[in-house]
């Protein structure tokens, strides 16, 4: 785990140090320097008695004692390093620069894990190694550009690529964004994403710690450990945006049910994210918007003020806001009005709010003081405040600045003259805060992040199942796709309502069994994989005449060797369905059913376990929501029913894991009961 030593060591050697600053060990060294570094600094270089003003050992038996050491040496003399630093002189944080690891070859594979047994071997820590060092505000061990300025509140940004993490923080500096602690894993030989969270966690102090944390992950390797930490941190008030990389779908499977069709890596990934409370961003800008959002007061309701003196913005504002399901509520009545004498004539204060391009700062003052104070229906404010040019913004930005930081809503501040009244921004932006250039880019990423979900429960609440007959049925079952009766078997030990049905093998079976089951029928086949696409599937058999027709004429189809007879059902058509990923589990995916999961794939995704919050938040989500409640007359499915069975789907795949892929498609949905019509399940030993 990260330890005191790396975040603030009380002495640093670069191993490999150079004048040359072109060099990783020159400038990194340069950038310590430049840093102001308070502790004791040491190099080591064979060929220098000085480097960069700093005296210089030949080697590393030649040091005293050092907190962290940093190597930018080949990958080759590392482990024979580290052995000694780790070994003769208490070093217990590492930072590996050179690349020429598992990266590269086999070979350096072996090189870095024998690294990593030397470190683990002293409790010590590995930064990489291939990567671009750390940056925490004591001191500056990076080799890259740019370095920004480090605040303990800042953001705390931990990146799978040193390039990208520089080319995030060129996109958040100019912004007003401030870094707490930057941190490259590099090859995440020893620490990865998943390690620095559950130090984040560990060692949060409400009173000193930054509550925002930025990731960039090209990979989850440890799934379990990144949700613990990233929730646990986001109770305790933090907040976390990640971008996960590689979000095509060329690494999944091929599956033969619908939900491990649909069930990629990436949507995985969107679970994860969303059952730990992550905003989940797709590219660097997006990143750093939702970072910059965070960096404000939360914002607690939906009403949102923009101020303005520029009608166009506004109204892409107004868009952008509308579209993410935030309200720009209408303002009107006597505060209204007392606000209306206060401005030039023109201005409006219907919300937008416009005070027009001849608007003052002693008028943004007055109507930031009417929202804040006097107009109860608002939760938060924008203010979009440019310049054409013709006079500069002093006094509007110092007003600005005056009452965010006294106001009791909200204020977002959209300055998008970052040219034209530069100065003005740069000012602003030294006195602490985070600007907004573009409105729309704002309005977008604040209802993102308004609407993504809290954490899950921490433990969920899972409904009973009869677990002993699940495991009866499990422990006997063979490989593959369970046979009718097992399936059924397995519905019923977890309590999934279902249609009466009976698996039959001859004609005479088919007869009886339909007199039991009454008219009118479904009568599927049993063996061919996709039912409809052999013609495997009959509706609405109203005679045992035409039950005989069709047991015959099914029975001849390739790989049938039963059929499966139903009592036809009506209602809306739903979906769920469980995938197994070897890295993240059981994912369940929810929706709309029948052909409309094939042509709309209009689902949602969890990661196992799912409550009955989890659930419904899956259902409420679906664009087709309001067919599931009941749309223009007709009748809608029984939402807490649907519920209910993912839960007890939850609960069957804990208590199943053997499980691999799982349809019940279609459920149907009525406004008494939620009914599973057809069921396959997979299983793998």
């Amino acid at each position: 785990m990260i330890n005191e030593q790396l975040i603030n060591p009380k002495s640093i050697v670069v191993v490999g140090a150079s004048n040359d600053t072109s060099k990783p060990g020159g400038k990194i060294l340069k950038n310590i320097i430049d840093g102001e570094y308070k502790g004791s600094l040491y190099v080591v270089n064979p060929k220098e008695s000085e480097i960069q003003g700093v005296s210089c050992h030949n080697s590393v038996e030649d040091l005293p004692n050092v907190d962290l050491a940093i190597l930018a040496i080949a990958a080759r003399h590392c482990p024979a390093t580290v052995e000694v630093l780790a070994k003769q002189k208490n070093t217990k944080a590492f930072i590996i620069l050179s690349a020429g690891f598992s990266e590269e070859s086999e070979e350096g594979a072996k090189l870095e894990a024998q690294i990593v047994d030397i470190i683990n071997s002293v409790n010590g820590v590995l930064i990489g190694p291939n990567c671009t060092g750390v940056l925490t505000p004591n001191h500056q061990s990076i080799f890259t550009y740019p370095i920004p300025k480090l605040d303990p509140k800042g953001c705390d940004f931990v990146s799978g690529s040193g390039a990208t993490a520089c080319f995030i923080m060129e996109a958040g500096i100019p912004k007003g964004l401030t870094f707490g602690n930057v941190i490259s894993v590099g090859n995440c030989a020893q620490t990865g994403v998943e390690e620095v969270l559950e130090y984040f966690d560990k060692t949060f102090d409400p009173e000193t710690s930054s509550r925002v944390k930025i990731l960039y992950v090209e990979n989850v390797d440890k799934p379990e450990k990144l949700l613990k930490h990233a929730s646990s941190l986001i109770r305790k008030g933090c907040k976390i945006a990640a971008v996960k990389s590689g979000s095509s779908e060329a690494g999944s499977r091929a599956a033969t049910s619908h939900t491990g069709a649909m069930a990629s890596p990436d949507v995985a990934v969107d679970a994860l994210f969303r059952k730990a409370g992550i905003v989940r961003c797709h590219g660097r800008e997006d990143l750093i918007n939702v970072a910059s959002v965070f960096m404000y007061p939360e914002l607690v309701g939906k009403n949102i003020a923009i101020i303005t003196h520029a009608g166009g913005p506004a109204v892409m504002l107004t868009d952008a806001l509308s579209n993410g399901g935030l309200n720009i509520p209408h303002i009107e009545g006597e505060m209204a009005d007392e606000l209306l004498t206060h401005l030039f004539p023109g201005s409006s204060v219907a919300n937008p709010i416009d005070f027009l391009a001849t608007g003052t700062a002693e008028q943004l003052g007055i109507i930031i003081d009417y929202v804040d104070n006097k107009i109860d229906n608002i939760d938060a404010m924008v203010v979009i405040f440019g310049t054409p040019g013709l006079v500069p913004l002093w006094d509007v930005y110092k007003v600005l600045d005056e009452k965010m930081k006294n106001s009791k809503k909200p204020i977002y501040p959209v300055l998008p003259s970052t040219l034209t009244a530069g100065a003005e921004v740069d000012d602003f932006l030294a006195k602490g805060h985070v600007n907004f250039p573009d409105e729309v880019a704002l309005g977008s990423t604040l209802a993102r992040v308004f609407n993504t979900p809290k954490p899950a429960a921490e433990k969920a609440k899972q409904p009973q199942i009869d677990e002993a007959m699940v495991r009866a049925i499990i422990d006997s079952a063979k490989d593959g796709y369970l046979n009718p009766d097992e399936t059924i078997g397995l519905l019923d030990a977890a309590g999934i309502m279902r249609a009466g049905q009976a698996t039959v093998y001859t004609k005479e079976e088919a007869v009886e069994n339909a007199r039991k089951l009454g008219f009118p029928l479904v009568m599927k086949v049993v063996g061919p994989v996709h039912k409809s696409d052999v013609g495997g599937v009959v509706l609405n058999v109203k005679t045992e005449e035409q039950v005989v027709a069709e047991f015959e004429r099914m029975m001849q189809i390739p790989e049938t060797y039963a059929i499966l007879m139903q009592s036809m059902l009506s209602g809306i058509e739903l979906f769920a369905g469980a995938n197994k990923d070897e890295v993240f589990g059981h994912m369940i995916m929810a929706g709309l059913g029948g052909i409309f999961i094939e042509v709309l794939k209009d689902v949602n995704s969890a990661l196992v376990p799912v409550d009955k919050e989890e659930a419904k938040y899956m259902i409420e989500s679906l664009k087709g929501y309001k067919i599931i409640e009941g749309v223009r007359g007709q009748e809608g499915a029984n939402i807490p029913h649907f519920v209910e069975t993912i839960t007890r789907l939850s609960a069957l795949l804990q208590a199943a894991p053997e499980i691999i892929e799982m349809d019940l498609n279609p459920l149907l949905g009525t406004p008494k009961k939620v009914v599973a019509v057809d069921a396959r399940i997979c299983i793998k030993k």
